[in-house]
């Protein structure tokens, strides 16, 4: 392990060993601000310890000292291909790509051939307040506002306008009509006041829903507000 003045950082290229493995139950992919937020929100100690996971020293080394974390150096795919993704693993996505799209993407290419797709057009008419990207990423919100970053995320209403909440964003994507392209969605669940995650299990699921049925899919990952959504194809195995 390298050392740095805030302790010693894992190189994301080394698994990590048993028992540590099994003790490490929170990913936090970024140490930006909202990896901050997750590191500072959710709790973590000896037994249940949690990986930051940055290819950025300085970041880390900003992270401040708590029990039971470990500062993890290098991409965070190399960090995802390199360790044990265990059907309880919680992992919190804090960093400006889309992971579960690109978790998905790297599991495929090692069993057939993968390329990265536009979200096709017709999704922006069924999203509330789409912004397309250059590189075919969307993004939908019910917000047509920011969002304060410890929202709890009532059940019945919004913080911010006190009207109902409309229909769970997830929920909507699911029912996506597409020619040509089936939804995938991964729906982050909140673990702390602005801190969303979702499970290894939740991943290895949408990539079986791909294996079974080859061909095209819009991959999504939403809570009931926000969503980020990407597309690919598969050709099957090789």
């Amino acid at each position: 392990m390298e050392r740095t003045s805030q302790g010693r950082t894992w190189p994301a290229e080394e698994p990590f060993p048993s028992p540590m493995d099994a003790q490490v139950k929170l990913w936090i992919l970024g140490a930006g601000r909202f990896g901050r937020l997750a590191v500072e929100r959710l709790p973590s100690d000896a037994n249940t310890q949690a990986a930051i996971v940055d290819a950025d020293l300085h970041r880390l080394r900003e992270i401040p000292e708590k029990d039971g974390l470990i500062r993890v150096r290098g991409d965070v795919f190399v960090f995802l291909s390199n360790q044990n993704l265990t059907d309880d693993r919680w992992i919190i996505p804090a960093v400006p790509v889309h992971v579960a799209h690109g978790w998905i993407s790297m599991e495929l290419g090692k069993r057939g051939a993968v390329r990265r797709l536009t979200v096709p057009p017709e999704v922006d008419a069924q999203v509330p307040h789409p912004i397309r990207t250059p590189s075919g990423t969307v993004y939908a919100s019910h917000a047509a506002f920011r969002c304060p970053d410890d929202c709890p995320e009532p059940e019945d209403f919004c913080t911010i306008t006190k009207k109902p909440r409309p229909e769970k964003l997830y929920r909507i994507l699911r029912k996506l009509s597409l020619a040509g392209h089936r939804p995938v969605v991964i729906q982050s669940r909140q673990l702390a006041p602005g801190v969303g995650g979702y499970t290894g299990s939740q991943l290895k699921e949408a990539l079986s829903c791909i294996l079974n049925a080859p061909g095209s899919y819009v991959v999504a990952t939403s809570c009931s507000c926000h969503a980020v959504i990407d597309a690919l194809h598969w050709d099957g195995f090789f």
